[in-house]
């Protein structure tokens, strides 16, 4: 394997491909990436790929634009240099939100990456916890699609925590929710609300009995955190004992952390797809590797073993 596969990293998350590398026992491909002064952005790829095994790890994360082309170029550098088969590694997918057309005259942005990302020369492509699980489907070559189920449950159940429930921010999220409550054995309850704007959210009542019981609100993602704050502040009226909450892409936008550490919640746990805004973010942020995950997989994918049997 050592000899057939290179990882290459754009400058999304480099610390994040640099793990990967390291669970695989490789080094990290090189590659040389610059900007102009008119903003443009040249890519060269700094080592031989011909007939190659090629996977490119690069977030969709801030600047979501300039990672986005940044990836298009590196793609399409790739596919010059005649890889044999080349997987864009996005561990967070951000125009996954963009998944429908639910006012006119409004693109579905989700797909038209989705089609920019094969057209620029990816074959394969390797992504975590899309905000809705069809888009999947707006690809036209194979897409994996991993959970960080396993990792966030694991740690959770490291805490030792007791009477507790798991809570779904909204009724839509109650199937992804009731996937952690499977897995850590505790009940479900949700939270009926509307979302006002995309920085304003009303929460209005608490399905399920979460009175005195520990609540660990599980999501996909969490950027203003307004719509978490709002959720908090709707299971205290009802008398929860503590608040924690799991997510897999901890986006943290504007002052998001700082809202955070001075609330109610005892903790939020979320991975390294995304890198942390500020690595000195305060204690109540926790933040864990999905590096062993995306090696894991990635090794599957270059050996032709399924990737579903990771997560059976």
């Amino acid at each position: 394997m050592r000899d057939r596969i290179k990882v290459f990293s754009g400058g999304g998350n480099p610390a994040l491909a640099q793990a990967i590398c390291d669970e695989l026992d490789i080094p990290l491909s090189q590659a040389d990436i610059r900007r102009f002064s008119n903003e443009n952005i040249f890519v060269q790829i700094l080592e031989n790929v011909r007939e190659r095994d090629v996977f490119l790890v690069q977030p969709l994360s801030s600047p979501v634009s300039e990672n986005l082309v940044e990836l298009l170029i590196m793609l399409d550098a790739l596919r010059s240099a005649s890889a044999r088969r080349i997987t864009a590694v996005i561990p967070y997918y951000s125009y996954a939100r963009s998944d429908k057309k639910d006012k006119p005259r409004i693109s579905i942005a989700g797909r038209l990456i989705a089609d920019l990302l094969v057209t620029a020369g990816a074959n394969r492509i390797l992504t975590m916890t899309l905000h809705s699980e069809q888009v999947q489907g707006f690809f036209c070559c194979q897409a994996d699609h991993l959970s960080a189920t396993p990792i966030l449950c694991d740690y959770f159940q490291s805490l030792n925590l007791e009477n507790c429930v798991a809570l779904a921010p909204d009724a839509g999220s109650a199937r992804r929710a009731g996937a952690y409550a499977t897995r850590l054995n505790i009940p479900l309850a949700f939270i009926d609300k509307r979302r006002v704007s995309d920085t304003q959210v009303q929460a209005r009542a608490v399905v399920g009995d979460v009175k005195g019981k520990t609540v660990v609100c599980f999501d996909d993602e969490i950027a203003t955190g307004s719509s978490l704050l709002e959720t908090v502040n709707v299971l205290i009226d009802f008398g929860v004992e503590g608040v924690y909450v799991g997510a897999t892409h901890g986006v943290f936008t504007g002052d998001a952390i700082e809202r955070i550490e001075g609330s109610a919640i005892r903790q939020v746990v979320v991975t390294d797809t995304v890198p942390l805004r500020s690595p000195k973010s305060g204690g109540k942020i926790v933040q864990l590797s999905v590096a062993p995950l995306f090696a894991q997989a990635i090794r599957r994918i270059h050996t032709g073993e399924s990737v579903s049997e990771i997560f059976e």
